[in-house]
């Protein structure tokens, strides 16, 4: 496997000194370079050791492995909540006491204020000592902000750094589970439910860790300032206590609900994305069925309650978050109501530093403790799903037996084996019973199976793998196993790295491995040779190709058993024969093999053959003994299959979908010859996949319309803005209660009573006013602003799902799955639930910053002097850091996708990787791509605190200045003014940090929109219903017409089919023939317009490029070559848009001879099938697709190598079903297969993109020099022989129906004749030809 990346740069923070460290200087380089140019993945500095992946995980996961041992003494679940706080808690707990001290300096700071303001109320110019004094308190002050400054920063990082730390070790664990998940275990989770675990779970980890201190700091606090305020004023204190009490539970059901939603959220959440992997799975054929629509459907159907729960725990949110706005102004207004009415006069000094201690409170009990508790049970829920799939059944490997030791001793026995595929049901069985197998060094096995579509050759491999475990009898494994897979698995990387699996590249081999696997002329055609990238699931590679990468990779490996899962299937004749004879016979003559195949011509080069049927062994010795015994294998192929139909577990874990070969611009010719040996290969530089594009520059004003209009149109907008006024009364409250107490203040020294007449009722009245307008126009706003926020997120996301449907297959070729995915969860889940509080927090904060500094001028108006400089200032900063912050998000959204594409596709070759040991080097890899997404989230968290250290500066310089200033202008203010403009710019300091902090957070996270906004406008296909629709019947004869067609897959790629020329007449049977790469599959790809062709091609004399692209691509059927089934009822699987009833549905399953399987299902039309239909098996599936044609009825079907991976039997009934239903059809076959297409009417031969040959087959075999004729030979004497026979059977019966029907058409006459042909022909498959011939 690649490098995930080359060496980093030493990260400086492992050796920056004590003062570097606190005011994160180290980062200065960082910033600097930043602000000159785009950052890139280069200018990451290396993750800290202590904060690698496998480390962290390593440490957590023999924590977890205590735990479940001892809950297995206890008979008790293992809890993996004690794990982690076993594993984390002490230098968490240190942590703690950095709180303690943050939090008594707040609770200090008000008791200096108090003293402060008592030196002005009782002011007089002659009194030295007491300035003396208040200068010290003066002092004291500054020193309060400046540590709370320092202390809060630290603290800040150092618990997101735990956060970091928890959420990368659970997901080093989540992966390594993944790997050793077992079959059973494998149907009860999908990749979407993974993916999920991995993108929205771990992230609880990030927040809980910051708040989850104020648990007890919280209360703690609330009791020292109760103490503290009856000190100051009385028994009123509790009034306003009462209230805040009266919060907390409040806040807690809040928490409780919270999390209540947030389990069925993440229930649907998994849903939608497992839909989502499926449709990116199988956009091809969704797109060539043309069921965009439903599945649009039955996403927007998960989405729409998705976000009736997000609603509602946003409308919490916005209630949590009002509450904690207007909680102040409620508590101040109670308590003071209450101190007036009891008697009391107020004063400036018990005025401030009441409502100074109680904003300390405030902040910690009304917005981190509640924060806290929600956090708390949102982990919670995320620790309980985690803890599910950490549960799992794993497989057991069967270790001991895998001994390298004694070479002489390499074997597989097997005895009387019986297996289940899902145990608790036992609905699937296979019973190996009497079958006992031994292999040993050097014998070629052959597995035959025999038509069974419950592929138990399958099975006998799983269960030698170990991935079947068997209940009875005896399976011993001596050596080391390596395994082709029936469906190949390519992973992201380059064809070189996927040969060599890890192993080291020794030249001499790797070349004869190359050339045995017929890859040497493959690999001379293609840009970079070997070291060309090839995309997710093997994106750029031809079905042909991807095999035989599957096949090379396994002999390249040097074990000393090989079990070969059908790699013949996917490869034409000629490519077939190279690789049994080079590779399988030649390379691997030495070495035990196990080599299943349903290709008879190959059985004689067998040391043993075994006949498997329904998994019974039918037979089992040499070829000779075989037919000695008289068993006559094409007899076998032809008996009648009468046992019941079973259903099948996975022939891998997941179905690849199949992407056509964008290289096949020279069809591959054998290698056999292609190249001398010792031919010189070049040094490997890394290579990537196409890379993922990053924006760059500042998040535009536009990006920001783009997003809150996807909610709302303009009115609410200015609603919002109205509401916005509610600070305007908040501040006029604050200050007419300010000036008002000021007043009283003057007012107390010459007649008291008069004042408490005159004012009473009339203040309390008008400030009872504006207390109840700010808490309702608090609660409203916020209701408002959630409701838009998240309207915006859901339309988005629509949005770009919509254009995901219609964008070309191209985008899907090039672009890994990961990333698609990571929009969709990550992304959306950014836009869902953090970006609309945050969004709101900072509106919220930003008007009240404003407020503080409006009333704080309008006393003192001096206090703008330092203002503007420092605003100024600031401004600048929040420029210069924003430069380097946004690079930084971004990196840290790029860097995400390569770790969920990488679990993706691990999950797809989940039996390769266990099967060659590989699980702890990808393992690795997966480690490797988790650091390098921590180095970037490392700098996104350390360039925030850099950022808030240098914006809390700024204020304690403000509060210092403005401290001072006062102490200068002592003769001019009164004590009142002093109280207001001091209490404020100690607000002031961690709001407007925190403000600007949550201004560049939202600016961060509008790169998540950006993300999905750049989705939103992908390049679409041409439209689904255009004005021109052609008739309702259409089309009615099936005439395809290909005028002067030229294809490529993009603008700028290959050409590849040049100037195609063909007639494909009514009711004709066409097979397309070609070598690997020779443009068959393009072909179908440009008739139904999966990229636009060049050239005409007509349908009935309809024009397809001038009508809609649905109505073109509903009325062709296609059986494709990747049989894909999705998750949802089998009567979805069939009939998506609910058009047929179920007596239809039941007759085409009859038709394909799945009706009793499907009968035995548990809710038959009903069940549900497992992610990708993987509890069928691939000839199964391939019979659902085939009824799927039956039941669309069209003029015109394509039927694209549609049995190349499944077994004679399967391939003749689809033959004859065929034959059968699509008689009076236009079917075009592309095969590799040529005995399926020896007896069609005519066969179009392509090389290079180009006709070779179109004509019937024995007119074709006519010609020496022809590519057909060729590619006959290649299969062999007998093989050739017999193909040669069966189109001249044809071709002269074709003859002499055409004169038959000429001269005397009549009904007697025709039955006669098929008499008559009947004796004539040889073989079943023939019959069924002739009655397609000869039908009237």
């Amino acid at each position: 496997m690649e490098k995930v990346r080359e060496e980093a740069k030493p990260n400086p923070a492992a050796t920056a000194g004590l003062l570097s460290n606190i005011f994160f200087w180290w980062l200065n380089p960082l910033f600097r370079t930043g602000y000159k140019r785009r950052l890139e993945e280069a200018d990451m500095y290396e993750v800290l050791a202590e904060d690698r992946s496998e480390r962290l995980g390593q440490d957590l996961k023999r924590y977890w492995d205590v735990e479940v041992q001892k809950a297995t003494k206890e008979m008790r679940p293992p809890r993996l909540g004690r794990v982690i706080i076993r594993c984390y808690w002490k230098p968490y707990a240190v942590l703690g006491f950095f709180t303690l001290v943050e939090e008594v300096i707040k609770v200090v700071q008000p008791v200096i204020l108090g003293k402060m303001i008592e030196y002005f109320e009782n002011y007089d110019p002659n009194d030295k000592t007491a300035l003396h004094e208040t200068i010290g308190y003066a002092v004291g002050l500054s020193v309060c902000v400046i540590g709370l400054a320092v202390l809060h920063h630290l603290y800040f990082y150092h618990v997101q750094r735990t956060g970091m730390k928890i959420r990368v070790a659970m997901c080093h664990m989540i992966y390594e589970k993944a790997l050793l998940l077992s079959s059973s275990s494998l149907g009860k989770t999908t990749t979407g439910q993974i993916v999920n675990l991995l993108s929205n779970d771990v992230n609880r980890f990030d927040d809980v860790t910051i708040f989850l201190h104020f648990l007890w700091v919280g209360p703690l606090q609330a009791a020292t300032v109760v103490g503290l305020l009856w000190l100051e004023i009385g028994p009123s204190c509790l009034a306003g206590m009462v209230v805040l009490m009266f919060l907390m539970p409040v806040q807690t059901m809040f928490g409780r609900l919270f999390s209540k939603f947030r389990s069925k959220m993440a229930v649907l959440t998994d849903s939608r994305i497992r839909t989502m992997n499926e449709v990116v799975s199988g956009i091809r054929i969704i797109k060539m069925y043309a069921w965009e629509k439903p599945f649009a459907a039955l996403v927007s159907d998960v989405r729409r309650k998705e976000i009736s729960k997000i609603m509602k725990s946003s409308y919490l949110r916005g209630l949590n978050m009002a509450s904690f706005f207007c909680a102040s102004k409620i508590i101040v207004f109670i308590t003071f109501t209450l101190y007036v009415l009891l008697g009391n006069t107020i004063s400036a000094s018990r005025v401030f530093v009441t409502v100074s201690l109680y904003s300390a409170v405030r902040l910690t009990v009304t917005l981190f403790f509640p924060n806290a508790i929600e956090k708390l049970f949102e982990s919670r829920v995320s620790i309980r799903r985690i803890q599910e799939f950490l549960l799992l059944e794993e497989m057991t490997k069967i270790g001991s037996t895998l001994t390298r030791d004694d070479k002489s001793d390499i074997s597989v026995e097997i005895q009387d084996l019986l297996c289940y595929w899902d145990k608790p049901e036992r609905s699937v069985l296979f019973t190996f019973q009497s079958l006992s197998v031994s292999v040993r060094a050097p014998r070629l096995t052959h597995v035959l199976p025999l038509w069974a579509r419950i592929h138990p050759q399958s099975s006998l491999l799983s269960s030698i793998l170990g991935e079947l475990p068997h209940e009875k009898g005896a399976l011993k494994v001596r050596g080391q196993l390596t395994y082709a897979a029936q469906q190949p698995w390519v992973f992201p990387g380059t064809i070189r790295s996927n040969i060599l699996f890890g192993k080291e590249l020794e030249p001499q081999k790797y070349e004869r491995v190359i050339r045995a696997c017929a890859l040497k002329r493959d690999l001379e055609l293609l840009p970079d040779g070997d070291l060309t990238a090839i995309g997710d699931r093997g994106a750029t590679l031809s079905g042909g190709q991807k095999a035989r990468v599957n096949l090379a990779r396994a002999v390249y490996q040097d074990a000393d058993i090989y079990l070969l899962d059908d790699p013949l299937s996917a490869v034409d004749a000629e490519v077939g024969r190279h690789l049994f004879e080079q590779c399988i016979c030649g390379l691997l003559k030495n070495k035990p093999r196990i080599l299943v195949t349903h290709q008879l011509q190959y059985l004689k080069a067998a040391n043993q053959i075994v006949v498997l049927k329904e998994g019974h062994m039918v037979a089992k010795g040499t070829y000779t003994e075989l037919r000695q015994s008289g068993l006559d294998f094409t007899s076998l192929l032809e008996e009648e299959e009468q046992q019941q139909q079973q259903q099948l577990p996975p022939a891998d874990i997941s179905t690849r979908s199949r992407t056509m070969s964008q290289n096949s611009t020279v069809s591959k010719a054998s290698s056999a010859q292609s190249v001398e040996d010792g031919d010189h290969l070049p040094a490997e530089p890394t290579q990537t996949a196409a890379e993922e594009s990053r924006a760059e520059g500042n998040i535009g004003f536009g990006l920001y319309v783009t997003y809150l209009r996807a909610g709302a149109n303009a009115a609410v907008l200015l609603v919002v803005a109205y509401i916005m006024q509610d600070w305007w009364l908040a501040h006029w409250a604050d200050e007419q209660e300010k000036l008002n107490d000021a007043d009283v203040a003057n007012v107390t020294r010459s007649g008291r009573n008069l004042t408490r007449e005159l004012d009473r009722d009339f203040y309390l009245g008008v400030y009872g006013g504006l207390t109840a307008a700010t808490v309702i126009f608090g609660f409203v706003r916020n209701m408002v602003l959630f409701n838009v926020l998240v309207k915006c997120a859901q339309a988005l996301h629509d949005r770009m799902f919509d254009a995901i449907l219609r964008t070309p297959v191209r985008f899907f070729d090039i672009n890994p799955i990961g990333r698609v995915l990571n929009r969709f969860s990550k992304d959306i889940g950014q836009l869902d639930s953090n970006l609309p509080w945050t969004f709101v927090d900072f509106i919220q904060l930003f008007l009240q910053v404003v407020g503080v500094i409006a009333v704080s001028a309008s006393v003192i108006p001096w206090i703008l002097i330092p203002v503007v400089p420092l605003l100024l200032f600031f401004l600048y900063l929040r420029r210069y850091f924003l430069q380097t912050s946004r690079d930084v998000k971004r990196l840290e959204s790029t860097t995400r996708s390569p770790v969920f594409s990488h679990l993706s596709s691990s999950l797809q070759g989940l039996w390769t990787i266990r099967a060659f040991g590989a699980e702890e080097r990808f393992q690795k890899a997966f480690d490797a791509h988790q650091d390098l997404h921590s180095e970037a989230w490392f700098l996104f968290l350390t360039t925030s605190r850099w950022f808030a250290v240098r914006l809390d500066g700024i204020c304690s310089i403000f509060v210092t200045i403005t401290t001072f200033g006062c102490l200068l202008l002592r003769d001019q203010l009164d004590a009142g003014s002093v109280g207001l403009a001091l209490t404020y710019s100690v607000t002031l300091m961690g709001m407007f940090q925190w403000g600007v902090r949550q201004s560049a957070e939202v600016e961060n996270m509008m790169t998540s929109v950006e993300r999905v906004a750049e989705y939103t406008e992908l390049e679409s296909e041409a439209p689904w219903e255009t004005d021109k629709r052609p008739p309702p019947d259409w089309p009615r004869k099936g005439l395809v017409t290909f005028d002067g067609v030229n294809f490529s897959y993009s603008v700028d790629g290959p050409v590849v089919l040049r100037d195609l020329k063909a007639t494909f007449r009514p009711k004709e049977k066409v097979g397309v023939v070609g070598r690997t790469g020779a443009g068959k599959s393009s072909l179908v790809s440009a008739l139904f317009r999966l990229a636009e062709p060049r050239g005409k091609i007509y349908i009935d004399g309809i024009l397809t490029s001038e009508i809609g692209l649905h109505d073109l691509r509903r009325s062709v059927s296609i059986i494709p070559q990747d049989p894909v089934l999705f998750a949802g009822s089998m009567r979805k699987n069939l009939d998506p848009f609910s058009q047929h009833t179920d007596e239809e549905l039941w007759n085409a399953l009859q038709e394909v001879q799945l009706k009793t399987a499907v009968e035995e299902l548990p809710g038959k039309l009903e069940t549900v099938l497992a992610e990708s239909g993987s509890n069928f098996s691939v000839g199964q599936r391939q019979l659902v697709c085939l009824a799927r044609a039956i039941l669309r009825r069209n003029r015109i079907l394509v039927i694209d190598e549609a049995t190349a991976n499944v077994d004679p039997r399967t391939d003749e009934l689809i033959q004859r079903t065929i034959r059968d239903k699509f008689r009076d059809c236009t079917v075009l076959t592309i095969a590799h297969r040529l005995n399926t297409i020896i007896d069609s009417d005519r066969i179009l031969v392509l090389d290079a993109g180009r006709i070779d040959g179109y004509d019937e087959p024995y007119a074709l075999l006519r010609d020496p020099g022809g590519l057909f004729y060729k590619m006959v030979q290649q299969t062999g004497k007998q093989e050739a022989a017999a193909l040669l026979q069966t189109a001249k059977e044809v071709s002269v019966i074709g003859e002499r129906s055409k004169n038959v029907f000429q001269t005397s058409p009549s009904a007697v006459d025709f039955f006669y004749y098929y008499f008559v042909l009947n004796n004539v022909c040889q073989t079943a498959a023939l019959r069924q030809s002739v009655c397609m011939c000869t039908s009237p």
